[in-house]
């Protein structure tokens, strides 16, 4: 059962991820909080677009991907009003989609700096994950 779980958290990371990097968001990293006491959710998936357009552009891409790949849709969503810091709320998997300087601003990654953290950069989807998996 666990594998089951761990594996469909798995395909559900890699869907929001290619749905970040097919509208090229910036700087995606992967925070993991299972382990955290107190943790409101299993993974912070973090990155930031140059413009509002584009914050909305790659919330809107995560869903669209994340609804076609696997028929999940947020359970929850905020921000799309400015869009300067947009979340996806997937229950276990929770989504920041920021603008560039709101990002800098409230520095999430400094917030929750016990948490693992794997930067998904030029090696892709599949190898970033192994990372966040070890």
């Amino acid at each position: 059962m666990k594998k089951q779980i761990k594996e469909a958290k798995n395909a559900l990371l890699q869907s929001i991820i290619s749905g970040i990097e097919e509208v090229k968001g910036n700087e995606i990293v992967v925070m993991d909080l299972s382990w955290l006491p107190g943790a409101i959710c299993d993974n912070f998936v973090i990155c930031h677009g140059n413009s509002n357009t584009q914050v909305e552009a790659i919330a809107n891409k995560v869903r669209e991907f994340t609804e076609k790949d696997l028929n999940e849709r947020p359970w929850r969503t905020e921000g799309y009003g400015n869009a300067n810091w947009i979340i996806l709320d997937y229950f276990n998997i929770v989504v920041h989609v920021f603008y560039k300087e709101t990002r800098t601003f409230y520095d999430i990654e400094d917030l929750w700096a016990d948490a693992d953290i794997t930067v998904i950069g030029e090696e892709g989807v599949e190898e970033g994950l192994k990372k966040a998996n070890r």
